[in-house]
């Protein structure tokens, strides 16, 4: 399977969008990496944190945007202390969560942390739920940059509450309220980027802008190809929602993932790419193979998902070209850059040729040359059509 994107360079012009919960965050998609998938509580530690960060340098992924460097769940002890507060493991953070974060910061980098709008997080550790201002100024007396906000043990209509209620009482909107507003009240601190993790319950593109700077628009990826082809093609269908402040968040990049083959990696990364969704990895970069290192360092595909306009591409279709499929990833796709139109061509479902024409492409639509280049191969040429296999 193949995927290849093609950049074609032209003079369009395209305003700057401005951000719909605009507090100087997330202007574009956020990129880093997040320790879950790593090896899940056991990565929530300031080991893991600080050796990170030192490959970021080492691997060169600094200089390329990558900035955050995010400890998932399990990085608390299980029980509150007696003014109400988080504690950081002693195990895991003996020097406490300030000194990482300060350390990480020295070098350029930006920490994050994980929490959880129920009663408990996923794993079972304490949520916020009652607690949100309190523990937004402990943040912020860490220097914490990034909240990812789950959605386990929520208000559900069944008792008691399950991890993940079937039977919601109420709306994510409801509980992600007072989180978002206690962030927006420490801005003057100390700004947040505060992203949702509620699983695309609610139809949370629609209003995840007015609440945080990403938001999750699905279940997990779990490292497969049905992954891969579930969230990516459901991404082409809420494309409009994504713009500078604001991004759908397809959830971490699996690369690495036994899985997944080479071609399927591109594939991954390269939609992950133009659709607009935050960069983040999901491995161990002590452990990374040189192929897939190729693929998180392509820096065309990087300055795509970086580009100032922050549109997401989206699927069209050229004359003659099958309909899409529910839950396949469709060949065609397109989005507008701030010098161009980036344009997806994306075997997803098998390996074969695939043409289009420049005056069928949606930003360009007239038979004149055009200048393109390929991002994997660094191949360039030009015309008024392009051909890859």
């Amino acid at each position: 399977m193949k995927s290849k994107e093609a950049v074609l360079l032209s003079a369009l012009a395209i305003p700057q969008l401005a951000s719909a919960l605009d507090n100087g965050v997330g202007l574009k998609p956020h990129m880093g990496w997040s320790s879950w998938n790593v090896a899940q509580c056991n990565a929530a530690s300031a080991k893991y944190a600080l050796a990170t960060a030192d490959k970021f340098a080492s691997l060169g992924l600094k200089d390329l945007g990558y900035e955050y460097i995010n400890i998932d769940d399990c990085w608390s002890t299980k029980s509150r202390d007696s003014a109400g507060r988080l504690v950081p493991d002693p195990a895991k953070w003996p020097n406490g969560v300030k000194a990482v974060t300060d350390r990480i910061h020295s070098m350029g980098l930006k920490f994050g942390l994980y929490g959880c709008a129920g009663d408990k997080t996923c794993a079972g550790y304490p949520g916020s739920e009652g607690h949100e201002k309190s523990d937004v100024a402990q943040l912020v007396s860490w220097g914490v940059d990034f909240w990812k906000y789950d959605n386990c043990y929520t208000p559900c209509r069944q008792n008691p509450r399950p991890q993940t209620c079937t039977s919601p009482s109420g709306s994510t909107k409801t509980w992600y309220a007072p989180m978002r507003d206690a962030i927006l009240g420490a801005q003057n601190t100390r700004k947040l980027h505060f992203n949702l993790c509620n699983w695309g319950r609610d139809e949370v593109w629609t209003w995840g802008a007015t609440y945080g700077h990403s938001w999750r628009m699905s279940v997990d990826n779990w490292g497969d190809w049905a992954s891969v082809e579930r969230i990516g093609s459901s991404a082409a269908g809420i494309h409009q929602y994504s713009s500078p402040g604001g991004f759908n968040d397809l959830d971490m990049l699996y690369l690495g993932s036994p899985k997944l083959n080479v071609n399927q990696e591109r594939l991954h990364f390269g939609l992950w790419a133009i659709t607009k969704s935050p960069l983040v990895l999901g491995l161990d970069l002590d452990k990374i193979s040189n192929s897939t290192l190729t693929i998180i360092r392509n820096k065309g595909l990087i300055d795509i998902n970086q580009d100032s306009v922050g549109k997401a591409a989206t699927t069209f279709r050229p004359p003659g070209a099958p309909s899409p499929v529910g839950g396949k990833i469709y060949p065609y796709w397109a989005g507008p850059l701030s010098d161009g139109v980036v344009i997806g061509l994306c075997a997803g479902t098998s390996a074969g040729t695939y043409s289009v024409n420049f005056k069928d492409v949606p930003g360009l639509g007239d038979s004149r040359s055009y200048l393109w280049k390929e991002m994997h191969t660094g191949q360039t040429g030009n015309g008024s059509s392009v051909t890859t296999a």
